[in-house]
C-alpha cells in the first residue's frame, strides 16, 4: 500500500500528513478522506485549476497528464515542471510526496 505524504499547509494541513492510499485511488479524494480540504471548484471534473499539487517525490511514477490537463496547468498559480491537478493523478505503487501551493486561482469564488 503506497503512502502519500502531504507537505505541511499553512492553512489545510498545518502539519503535513502521511497516509496510507489504494492503488487506483485519485489523489484529491485521498487527501480529502483525511480532511486536507483542498479546493476543488469545478467538482473534480478537470475544467479548472484549484486542485493544483506539485508532486515532490514519485512523479514520473505517475501516468502522463492528457493534454487537457496539460493546458490547464498553465493557467496554475506556482507552477512547476512537477505541477499536476490532484483530480486526475491516479495513485500507482509507489509512495508520494504531495506540496499543496499557498494559492491557488478560482476564478469562480473571485467574481470572473
Amino acid at each position: 500500500m503506497p503512502k502519500i505524504t502531504f507537505f505541511p499547509h499553512e492553512t489545510l494541513c498545518p502539519k503535513g500528513a502521511v497516509v496510507d492510499a489504494t492503488p487506483g485511488e485519485k489523489l484529491i479524494d485521498v487527501a480529502l478522506a483525511q480532511g486536507i480540504e483542498i479546493e476543488h471548484a469545478c467538482e473534480k471534473s478537470c475544467a479548472c485549476t484549484t486542485c493544483h499539487v506539485i508532486v515532490r517525490k514519485g512523479y514520473n511514477s505517475l501516468e502522463t497528464a492528457e493534454d487537457l490537463e496539460e493546458d490547464l496547468l498553465d493557467k496554475a498559480w506556482g507552477l512547476t515542471s512537477n505541477s499536476r491537478l490532484s483530480c486526475q493523478v491516479v495513485v500507482g505503487d509507489t509512495d508520494l510526496e504531495v506540496e499543496i501551493p499557498k494559492y491557488t486561482i478560482n476564478q469562480i469564488s473571485e467574481g470572473h
